[in-house]
């Protein structure tokens, strides 16, 4: 049996860092819970203050396979290198040759990067480069495989 789980970014702008993995992930915005019509409805149910609308976000895989991931406002800043990050696995594999795999990778990488993304390293494996790592518009590092 498994367990069913969201992964939750903290970060400081919840609705940036939503838009930017929703490009990233090909993901979209979460949809309001079962039994709401939106999510303002949702938040006055539950007597969230107005002030507070905007400290979270949630996106989703439209297909409903992957994981939905959440951002929640947080006061203080990151401080450190990720313990745990995501590969965007845009290349289609090791198994991929080279000569395919590193176009697709490059190019998912200049396009996070166009949507707010930086350049940490470029890593090489055996002569060749192989994957891009990234952060995101938060400094949360992620690699494009």
């Amino acid at each position: 049996m498994t367990t069913s789980f969201t992964l939750t970014f903290d970060c400081a702008a919840p609705g940036r860092m939503a838009a930017f993995w929703c490009e990233a992930l090909g993901y979209v915005p979460a949809g309001p819970p079962a039994g709401f019509d939106s999510w303002e409805q949702w938040l006055r149910a539950f007597a969230v203050p107005e002030e507070e609308w905007d400290d979270g976000a949630a996106i989703e895989d439209p297909s409903g396979t992957g994981p939905r991931i959440s951002f929640l406002k947080v006061p203080e800043p990151k401080t450190a290198k990720n313990r745990v990050h995501l590969d965007v696995q845009a290349g289609g594999g090791r198994a991929v040759p080279w000569e395919t795999r590193w176009p697709r990778v490059r190019a998912t990488a200049d396009r996070l990067i166009a949507a707010g993304a930086t350049v940490l390293t470029e890593a090489e494996l055996d002569g060749h480069l192989d994957h891009i790592v990234l952060a995101d518009p938060e400094g949360n590092e992620f690699c494009v495989v």
